[in-house]
């Protein structure tokens, strides 16, 4: 489960709508605080009153940045032209994984925008979580063309900005899960 604490954001949550989310989440469903280059007292004051078991920073943080409170922690990468991803790897070594996004100029990611998965490398030394324009109709050929350690929707499962749709979320899963079934 995804929490977004970025302003400008549709998706954005405050820290008491958080702690109710999470409060009715059911065992085992891990949270995930998306920062977009947040002051670092902001994400003290999240960790200190919202359980959230892994961070996610969508900005141009440095990999330093996001070592600093001793939780898990994503890279979201924009895809824009000429970017290392193995680079990127060895300089957050320590990161539980990547989160790769379609690039816009001035924008962070939740455009809803795809990119061309062909330039994702075949080797990474992390994970990769696939993200950027995914929706029922291309999470099959997502699962199978990538081949990603998981998959980050929002816009794709959503009724309005914001809002998620249970059916666009039900009809995505069971696409997730066809892929990873002619895989196996």
């Amino acid at each position: 489960m995804g929490l977004v604490f970025y302003p400008p954001s549709p998706r954005n949550v405050g820290i008491d709508q958080a702690i109710e989310i999470v409060n009715a989440l059911p065992a085992f469903v891990s949270v995930v605080a998306l920062f977009v280059d947040a002051r670092e007292a902001r994400i003290r004051e999240v960790l200190e009153r919202v359980s959230i078991d892994c961070l996610q920073f969508h900005g141009d943080e440095p990999a330093e940045a996001c070592r600093l409170y001793g939780k898990r922690y994503m890279k979201a990468v924009r895809m824009q032209e000429g970017i290392d991803i193995s680079g990127l790897a060895r300089q957050y070594h320590d990161a539980a994984g990547l989160l790769l996004d379609a690039y816009h100029p001035g924008a962070k990611g939740g455009t809803g925008s795809r990119f061309d998965w062909n330039r994702i490398p075949e080797q990474c030394a992390l994970p990769i979580v696939l993200a950027g324009g995914l929706d029922e109709s291309n999470a099959r050929q997502a699962v199978q063309t990538v081949r990603p350690y998981a998959l980050d929707v929002s816009s794709g499962v959503e009724a309005e900005k914001g809002v998620k749709d249970a059916l666009k979320m039900a009809a995505f899963i069971r696409e997730v899960n066809e892929g990873d079934r002619i895989i196996i």
